[in-house]
């Protein structure tokens, strides 16, 4: 009996005989529900953008390329991750943090998985030229001290406003308000710590930090597929490729539209910085070359096409409980009047951030998942709006002045410096013990 044909390419299918201690059981002859290439004007998913949904799914192959990496997980931390029952989940962190303080030699008795992870992640590819990604960082750097503190949270519910891609967070335990906060140190600790001077160098914070998210994923796949309460057959792989594409490009995905608006075709000099600093983060967080884009129509595609064919799913006990938890979470404990004052600013903003970008404006809507926004919060984010505004015109001058640029990058070093003590440190760590799982299968 001839085995049934698989709608995915081989490199796809073949982590199950790569990798079978987590993709063993893994179906690749069919489609999990998650995915959908159908054209439909009323999927809810598609939202505002479903006037390009014609272009987008006649686009076979960027189809393809979507559906493909819906069932792909991350080959080299995944190997790395499957040892866990041998080496214990600790030890893997310890080699690992090791392994990128100090390198692969000195980690006595090294796994060969974790000398091929490494080896990945040094191993830079053609296109990448470190003095363009240290000049985007630069002007990053802006953004990230004065915008990404205010509008993180809001970022992090857009995440959980699908079934398929948040489910991971509700089963590893991101429903309480702890464990929400911390994600949100991380994350936000996480692309503050990449925009730094020379962080993303082999030996640097950034490097470490993004080698660390990639085997905490791993770990969750691990875990997860091998768990009795996740369906494979409607939600495919935990935390695909696909499902990071959102967190490592949003930034030049809003570029790439501003770029369109404007009526350009391609980006500026200092725009290409900016882009080739995102791709080179993505690639060091296991992200492929084809899923990031080069032009701002194509980053501006690769990515609607993600979203329009993940199906649209809201599931209250998912979506509406790691939205709510998201909310309660504590991100700052300054209780001076100052303090007060930010925490309302950073809600105020997040919310309307939220509401205008993925509720399409529906304010009552966002109300009946659990983003309430009151007359208090919309007098805060306009204060936030223009509070950020400012800051962000007066550096945006300041480091493109060669009389002031100096002054102004060591202001910015100085301020994400002070914002990344204040999170303290971030593990980037899963633990399946705070999972909230049945008793994993054989």
């Amino acid at each position: 009996m001839t085995e049934a044909a698989s709608p995915f390419s081989g490199d796809v299918v073949a982590q199950k005989t790569a990798n079978p201690v987590m993709y063993g059981n893994v179906d690749f002859t069919s489609l999990p529900e998650r995915f959908t290439d159908a054209f439909d004007p009323a999927n809810a998913n598609a939202g505002r953008f479903s006037k390009h949904l014609p272009r987008l799914l006649e686009n076979k192959s960027r189809v393809e390329l979507i559906r493909n990496y819906t069932m792909m997980g991350d080959r080299v931390a995944d190997a790395y991750a499957a040892l866990i029952p041998e080496h214990g989940f600790k030890r893997l962190v310890e080699m690992l943090e090791q392994a990128c303080d100090e390198g692969i030699q000195s980690v006595e008795g090294a796994p060969a998985e974790l000398k091929t992870f490494i080896a990945a992640m040094e191993e830079k590819p053609d296109w990448v030229d470190m003095e363009m990604v240290e000049r985007g960082a630069k002007f990053e750097r802006n953004a990230a001290a004065h915008a990404a503190p205010y509008f993180i949270r809001g970022a992090l519910i857009a995440t959980y406003m699908n079934k398929y891609s948040a489910l991971p967070m509700a089963m590893t335990g991101t429903l309480s308000g702890a464990q929400a906060a911390k994600r949100a140190f991380e994350t936000s600790s996480f692309f503050a710590a990449t925009v730094m001077p020379g962080a993303l160098d082999r030996f640097r914070e950034g490097f470490r930090a993004a080698a660390k998210v990639r085997l905490m994923h791993s770990m969750v796949r691990y875990h997860l597929l091998r768990s009795e309460e996740w369906d494979k057959s409607v939600y495919g792989i935990p935390i695909p490729q696909v499902d990071q594409m959102p967190a490592g490009l949003i930034g030049v995905f809003l570029l790439s539209a501003d770029v369109l608006r404007s009526g350009r075709k391609e980006f500026t000099p200092i725009e290409r910085a900016r882009v080739e600093l995102a791709r080179y983060r993505c690639f060091l967080l296991g992200l492929p070359e084809a899923l990031v884009g080069t032009t701002p129509q194509e980053i501006i595609d690769l990515l609607l096409t993600r979203h329009v064919t993940l199906r649209a799913g809201y599931d209250d006990a998912t979506c509406g409980e790691l939205v709510r938890a998201t909310m309660r979470a504590e991100l700052s404990d300054d209780k001076s009047p100052l303090g007060l004052l930010k925490t309302a600013m950073e809600r105020g903003i997040s919310k309307f951030f939220f509401v205008n970008n993925f509720c399409d404006g529906d304010f009552a809507r966002a109300g009946e998942i659990g983003v309430p926004v009151t007359v208090f919060d919309r007098v805060m984010a306009v204060f936030a709006a223009l509070t950020i505004f400012a800051r962000i015109r007066f550096f945006a001058f300041a480091i493109r002045n060669p009389l002031l640029t100096d002054w102004a990058d060591r202001v910015l070093v100085r301020k994400l410096a002070q914002r990344l003590a204040s999170y303290g440190h971030a593990e980037f760590e899963t633990d399946a013990k705070e999972y909230k799982l049945k008793a994993a299968s054989a």
